[in-house]
């Protein structure tokens, strides 16, 4: 009978502790739900060759580390919120008194993908474009950024909460968080378009009333599909459900791109985005010719180093390059690759006169966000570098010098 009521009196104290952990833990969170189990087949991103995304199809028990290690960091902001908070504001028209900030750099990351309805502030620029924010100081602000290690959404959000704004929140699981959720998708922009246009990769969707809108003015190559007559024409659409489709259509207050690409995820396809500007952007920014294929600037993976060749410049000759390492120097403490040097933007952008010319330069970070922007900053400060790449992928780094790169999906 002793024995019983001690085995007893142990399960009783064991769930009473799990209740109050539980129970510390959810008050942490705004939320509406718990974040997401892992959705393996979520759409829009498992094709998507932005290695942050790659967070989104690691197992549940990563994915669980990297959040607790995000609320266990001194450097997290005090209100953070998940994915059912988020989604709430998330409507188009946008909400009215939100706004979500996506504090990643446009280039090469907010144009590639993004939470719908957010602006791009990038943490590096947010003292000279915080106007864009509304003077409200009650206004809901949520900031986003790569992820549970990703820090540029927390030291915005910090910012902004000195500025005065008195309901600011940092959406911690980022834009990975975001697509983890099989029933959400990304919006893209314009630049985004354009390229896929040019590479002829994806199938681009005009969900506006066909001879109202389509006959008078579309996107070139793109198909008619109205969102009225999405039942009676999804037949237009590509077998193949990894097929990227891109829905648009009369721009931020339009609803009909939305609503399509929510059936389009719902019969089954999983690579789904929204061009959210949709034709009027398109329009303004290619005026007559609006019609025509426009001449792509640049390749969307400007600047990218293979990380195969990235791996075995590391291993033969780790000298013949200049290896910067973009993230804040607390992260380059914590570990770092043996042969780098610790330049987060600030004091980048203030060397960037010094860098050498004669010299291979590789940027890193943990995402690619951060050493994406900073190869952007050097092209616009010092064009005449032509030997600066940086490594757009998920690298983990260790303690002893060692890491690990998780190769874009």
């Amino acid at each position: 009978m002793n024995l019983f009521k001690n085995r007893f009196l142990n399960l009783l104290i064991i769930g009473l502790a799990t209740l109050i952990f539980t129970g510390c833990v959810s008050q942490q969170v705004k939320t509406g739900a718990a974040t997401p189990p892992v959705q393996t087949t979520s759409g829009a991103s498992v094709k998507n060759s932005d290695p942050e995304l790659s967070l989104m199809v690691s197992d549940e028990a990563e994915w669980r580390a990297s959040e607790a290690k995000m609320m266990a960091a001194e450097w997290r902001f005090h209100n953070i919120v998940d994915t059912e908070f988020v989604k709430k504001y998330v409507t188009i028209p946008p909400a009215q008194g939100v706004t979500i900030i996506d504090s990643r750099p446009y280039l090469p990351k907010f144009i590639k993908g993004h939470i719908p309805t957010s602006i791009n502030i990038p943490e590096t620029k947010f003292n000279d474009m915080a106007k864009l924010i509304p003077s409200d100081k009650n206004r809901v602000l949520i900031f986003y950024c790569g992820g549970f290690e990703c820090k540029l959404s927390h030291k915005a959000a910090t910012i902004a909460e000195g500025l005065g704004y008195k309901n600011v929140n940092v959406f911690a699981a980022g834009f990975p968080g975001w697509v983890r959720d099989k029933n959400n998708y990304p919006s893209v922009s314009l630049e985004y378009v354009q390229q896929e246009i040019d590479d002829n990769k994806m199938l681009l969707v005009d969900s506006r009333p066909k001879k109202a809108k389509f006959d008078k003015g579309h996107i070139p190559t793109a198909i008619s599909l109205p969102d009225a007559d999405f039942e009676k024409l999804n037949g237009k659409l590509p077998k193949d459900m990894d097929n990227l489709l891109v829905f648009y259509c009369e721009g931020l207050e339009c609803k009909l791109s939305h609503q399509s690409a929510k059936r389009a995820i719902a019969l089954g396809y999983k690579n789904v985005k929204v061009f959210s500007d949709g034709y009027p952007a398109w329009k303004k920014a290619f005026g007559e010719k609006a019609q025509e294929l426009p001449q792509a600037k640049s390749s969307k993976d400007e600047g990218v180093l293979d990380i195969e060749e990235f791996k075995k410049i590391l291993a033969e000759k780790p000298d013949s390059i200049m290896l910067i390492d973009t993230r804040d120097p607390d992260e380059f403490k914590q570990g770092h690759i043996k042969s780098a040097i610790n330049m987060n933007i600030d004091k980048l952008e203030k060397s960037v006169k010094e860098l050498p010319a004669d010299k291979m330069i590789v940027l890193v970070c943990s995402t690619g966000a951060r050493s994406g922007e900073a190869y952007y900053m050097i092209q616009d400060v010092r064009p005449e570098l032509k030997n600066v790449w940086y490594v757009d992928a998920g690298i983990k780094f260790n303690k002893d010098g060692s890491f690990t790169i998780a190769k874009p999906k």
